[in-house]
């Protein structure tokens, strides 16, 4: 590294498509200075990268691994890049899987390996779960700095030892509170667009797969649908279970009233068009999309499985997983009354210190003060 070249720092993850984790990284590599730190990406070869323009421009480099269900490759193809561009700092945010890339760093001599947790996980995805279970310890032993998003995403995968210690970073999912500052210009403009200018929209961004608990936010919306006629399901996202949704909403008769918008390069547009962003999650850490919501200043409603540090505004309601449908439909209809100001959501957002201008800037302070 030239005397006053920036302090490479490669960030690897999984998948590099429109999910949340992304979000997170490209949001403080935007906010990062880049004269002092700069980003480079390892993530897998089946990726779709959308973001790939952008990182490019922005002075970053992408290598593509393969797949980590063949372990072997994947770990030896990240040490060929380890070595050699020489890295000093890697960043894995791939929670328990991120094992593989530790393992690997830790074979090539990386001096700083971040191990960053952006979840917990959940009993009844059974295989999956038993996984991250037998993975979580191995990812201590590799990594030399512990990351997670929040406290309870910190005390599970590292304990409650190590976090009351003080051991473990959390790195806020904090946003630009500009760009999702509610205009209602745009909002009018999508909600024609989308032809729902009259409709009472409730929301939702995720992938379709087990932890966002997809089939109960239907079962949600039909019976706020049995109460209000005008209401509709915004859905943006793909994933596995997407096709399963679309036959239950069939199923229900409601097809009518839910939009499966698809994947989006910018949810920053569709926030303004809903009226209620409902986030029933299995389980999460501290949800990017709950926090853009609240930017927004939208009412939120999430299930008590979502961290309770994804509060930040009085119009965000828990309501237990355990309660039924129609009972989540009337605290769903009560914000509809609310009368909320949504202009000032991003100010909240903002004094509650996820704030990407000011996270980056301490982000940034720990990459370099762990080089020197």
């Amino acid at each position: 590294m030239g005397e006053h070249a920036p302090l490479r720092v490669l960030q690897v993850l999984n998948h590099m498509d429109f999910g949340g984790i992304e979000s997170v990284v490209m949001n403080y590599y935007r906010f990062i200075d880049r004269r002092k730190v700069q980003f480079d990406f390892a993530v897998s070869k089946d990726s779709r990268l959308p973001q790939s323009d952008e990182i490019k421009r922005l002075g970053g480099s992408i290598y593509l691994l393969p797949q980590v269900l063949r372990p072997g490759k994947y770990i030896a193809a990240l040490m060929d890049i380890l070595r050699e561009r020489s890295y000093q700092v890697v960043h894995c945010h791939m929670n328990t899987l991120s094992v593989l890339p530790l393992l690997a760093a830790y074979l090539a001599g990386t001096r700083v390996r971040i191990c960053h947790n952006h979840t917990t996980a959940h009993f009844k995805e059974g295989l999956r779960t038993a996984v991250k279970y037998g993975l979580r310890p191995l990812c201590k032993w590799f990594a030399t700095d512990y990351f997670a998003c929040g406290e309870y995403a910190g005390r599970w995968m590292y304990g409650n030892r190590c976090f009351d210690a003080g051991n473990v970073y959390v790195m806020r999912n904090a946003i630009d509170t500009q760009r999702f500052q509610f205009e209602p210009a745009k909002r009018e403009r999508v909600r024609n667009e989308l032809g729902i200018a009259d409709k009472f929209v409730i929301g939702h961004i995720g992938r379709f797969m087990y932890q966002k608990n997809h089939a109960f936010l239907v079962d949600v919306f039909y019976e706020v649908y049995q109460r209000r006629k005008d209401a509709v399901l915004l859905l943006v996202g793909e994933g596995e279970l997407l096709g399963r949704i679309r036959d239950k909403v069939q199923r229900m008769g409601i097809a009518d009233a839910v939009i499966f918008y698809g994947s989006s390069r910018d949810t920053g547009e569709l926030y303004p068009a809903m009226d209620l962003f409902c986030l029933p999650s299995f389980y999460e850490g501290v949800p990017v999309v709950a926090i853009e919501a609240q930017g927004n200043g939208l009412p939120v409603l999430v299930s008590d499985k979502v961290s309770q540090e994804a509060k930040l505004q009085n119009d965000y309601m828990i309501v237990p997983l355990s309660l039924p449908a129609g009972v989540w439909a009337v605290k769903a209809l009560s914000y509809r009354e609310c009368g909320r100001m949504r202009e000032r959501g991003f100010s909240e957002v903002r004094e509650a210190g996820f704030s990407i201008q000011s996270e980056a800037v301490n982000l940034q302070t720990y990459y370099v003060t762990k080089n020197l």
